[in-house]
């Protein structure tokens, strides 16, 4: 991970497949988990490992999304201000992605001159161009410290379960949204707000001084995306990208769009935030002091303006950052992120270059993730249940094995569980037997029987054409790879891994490499010993992206000399006759070592275990409790339909029984709660 000046910049190279690659910006107000981890910057990174050793100019770009009410809110728990906060989290995040070998050329942050300068710019171009509105809204207003508030700033009663505490969006206890202030009419939905509260705070009060808040009219500025929707949807038509996207972005975006483009708010009253320029012919000044951009219209423009303290430095003027952001023609750009965040970027960020009337580097390809469960609850950090980054490295397990397990279980299509049971055994059977026994085992015989050097495997004469049907097989398995990463199919490019060193196995079996076979037919046993370390060669290349540290012991073991990534190169086609014979291997290295199955019992305890059971059991109550809700409004109905079929006197057993029956239950009393975030 780098935001070091003392190297060149890398920038687009013509006549290349340049690549931008992305990964959600991470928010500075928490600890990061597993679930965050594999959505978004490890996928990335196993993709920006991959382009680079194929030979594309490829540029990483990520950092911390720091401003907002979630920001300030935390700080103001914390007792701190929100730069103080947002330096300790940005911090905590860089040291647990330098542990998980996530290669970013640059982590960078949102808080910086560049990313205000870019910000205001876009804004800018909108408003001349026309697409951005004000709009006068009613909203929450402290007395006390003459401020509007933003929703997480009122607390109070929520009217729906009578909870204390809940916030003036949401109410922890029954997990549903609110309004800070109850509604005179539906001004979420004439607002283009994509959340339409169901309650709304009784008795509220400012979160700061504890005042009761007045009902105020005020200005927001508004993005309107239904003027855009016309050309969103022919950028999306014509591009033709979008159906190599993953499929729940696919499926969002076509939501939205179908459900049609509404003008979304963009600005909030916060102090912690992109300020509103000032200054514009037409927009009066006054009505916006004190207001920022709304961190989802900034966030997502974080992605060039941390480019810009890359490529530019400390030269707030430069432009070389359009280099990789203004160049279509020349830059494909990859995203990855969870699915929560893709409306963001396939349509709030793409409509906002379209109406600034420039020629910007858009979105090639959304990968995108479903959820990653725990033990068959939820992460939270709040009850110490599940692992998050920071405590991975306290079980002593390799990052690599972290890696694999996660990237083997990354959710593509559906959620997936983490489960300690599984990842002891991807341990001990993916790669303990299979990849490190390959290793192992060829590496080792050769520095015991053949004076640690590759043999003159050139001598073998193949006369029944074993190589060449190996050869074949391996490259037939080297296109797959190549397929699925090109793909972004990071799961099977994996299992495809997976399957080139399980044939390598296979090829020691079927020759039987032994000391016989050393001593009846050697140059048959050089031949085996050279396509083997020329296929450890290989293995080392395509496991690169996703075992960096497991593929560097590898090219050790077989003696390539140099270090760093530029050692790594994935070809089109392979041949066995990279390493020549005469070559000085390294020493043998276990590349993993046994988990013992206790193990897992044990990490689960530590992580959780008391709570995860507590968290289940409630899941299971609230199950029990639906269900029975739904029966009893099943014979809720069965009588009523025989009452009104029997009609007159008839009719009264059924419905002296449906007077009677109870339908109250555990659910309607308490509505289940959001997961956390």
């Amino acid at each position: 991970m780098s935001e070091s000046n003392t190297k060149p910049s890398l920038l687009p190279k013509p006549g290349k497949q340049n690549i931008l690659v992305t990964s959600a910006l991470p928010y500075a107000n928490n600890v990061p988990h597993l679930g965050n981890i594999i959505g978004s910057v490890l996928s990335a990174d196993v993709f920006a490992r991959y382009s680079r050793a194929r030979g594309f100019p490829t540029l990483y770009v990520c950092g911390t999304d720091e401003y907002g009410t979630a920001t300030e809110t935390q700080a103001l728990a914390e007792g701190v201000d929100p730069a103080t906060l947002c330096t300790k989290y940005n911090a905590i995040h860089r040291d647990i992605y330098a542990w998980f070998k996530i290669d970013f050329d640059i982590f960078g942050r949102t808080p910086t001159p560049q990313h205000t300068e870019i910000v205001q710019q876009i804004f800018t171009k909108l408003w001349e161009n026309g697409f951005i509105e004000e709009r006068e809204t009613e909203q929450a207003y402290c007395p006390a410290h003459n401020s509007f508030l933003a929703d997480r700033y009122v607390e109070g009663e929520c009217s729906l379960c009578h909870a204390a505490g809940a916030r003036g969006d949401q109410c922890d206890a029954c997990g549903n949204l609110l309004d800070p202030l109850e509604p005179t009419v539906d001004a979420k939905a004439e607002s283009g707000e994509d959340r339409k509260a169901t309650g709304w705070l009784v008795n509220p009060h400012c979160k700061l001084d504890g005042a009761t808040p007045e009902r105020r009219t005020t200005k927001h500025l508004y993005l309107k995306l239904d003027a855009l929707q016309p050309e969103v949807k022919s950028w999306l038509d014509n591009a033709g990208d979008i159906k190599d996207w993953s499929s729940n972005a696919i499926a969002i975006t076509q939501s939205w769009l179908n459900d049609g483009l509404k003008p979304r708010s963009i600005t909030r009253d916060l102090k912690w935030g992109v300020p509103v320029p000032t200054g514009l012919p037409g927009l009066s000044g006054g009505d916006y002091d004190g207001k920022v951009f709304y961190v989802w219209f900034d966030a997502c423009i974080g992605y060039p303006s941390i480019t810009k303290c890359y490529t530019d430095k400390d030269d707030t003027t430069g432009k070389n950052w359009e280099q990789w952001w203004k160049n279509p023609d020349n830059v494909s750009l990859y995203q990855f992120m969870g699915k929560d965040n893709v409306p963001f970027h396939s349509i709030i960020f793409p409509a906002s270059k379209l109406g600034t009337r420039e020629k910007w580097t858009k979105v090639h390809k959304l990968s995108t993730t479903e959820y990653l469960n725990y033990e068959g609850g939820k992460f939270s950090k709040s009850k110490s249940v599940g692992v998050f980054g920071n405590s991975a490295k306290d079980t002593g397990v390799p990052v690599d094995v972290w890696r694999y397990y996660l990237l083997s279980r990354r959710p593509e299509t559906s959620d997936s569980e983490f489960s300690w049971r599984e990842f002891v055994d991807a341990n001990n059977n993916d790669l303990l037997k299979n990849l490190g026994n390959f290793c192992n085992r060829v590496v080792k015989f050769a520095h015991a029987k053949l004076n640690a050097v590759v043999p003159d495997y050139t001598k073998y004469q193949d006369s029944d054409g074993w190589i060449k049907q190996f050869t074949e097989e391996i490259n037939g398995l080297l296109r797959t790879y190549i397929s699925h990463l090109d793909a972004t199919k990071l799961r099977a490019g994996l299992s495809t891994v997976l399957s080139i060193s399980a044939v390598g196995n296979k090829l020691l079996q079927d020759n039987k490499l032994s000391n016989q076979l050393l001593t009846e037919d050697p140059e048959r046993c050089n031949a085996v010993i050279g396509v083997a370390l020329n296929h450890l060669h290989l293995l080392a290349n395509i496991l690169f992206p996703y075992l960096p540290e497991t593929a560097d012991s590898i090219l050790s073991q077989l003696g390539v000399q140099g270090s760093g990534n530029e050692r790594f190169s994935i070809p089109d086609t392979w041949t066995p006759n990279t390493i020549p014979p005469g070559q000085a291997l390294g020493e043998p290295k276990l590349l993993f070592s046994l988990i013992p199955s206790e193990k897992a019992d044990e990490w689960r305890e530590a992580f959780g275990g008391e709570e995860l059971r507590k968290q289940k059991a409630i899941e299971l109550e609230k199950a029990a409790a639906k269900k029975a809700a739904k029966e009893k409004e099943k014979e809720r109905k069965r009588l009523k339909k025989l009452g009104l079929a029997a009609g007159g006197d008839s009719a009264k057993a059924p419905t002296e029984q449906l007077q009677n029956l109870n339908i109250t239950d555990a659910a309607a009393a308490k509505p289940p709660q959001a997961p956390e975030k």
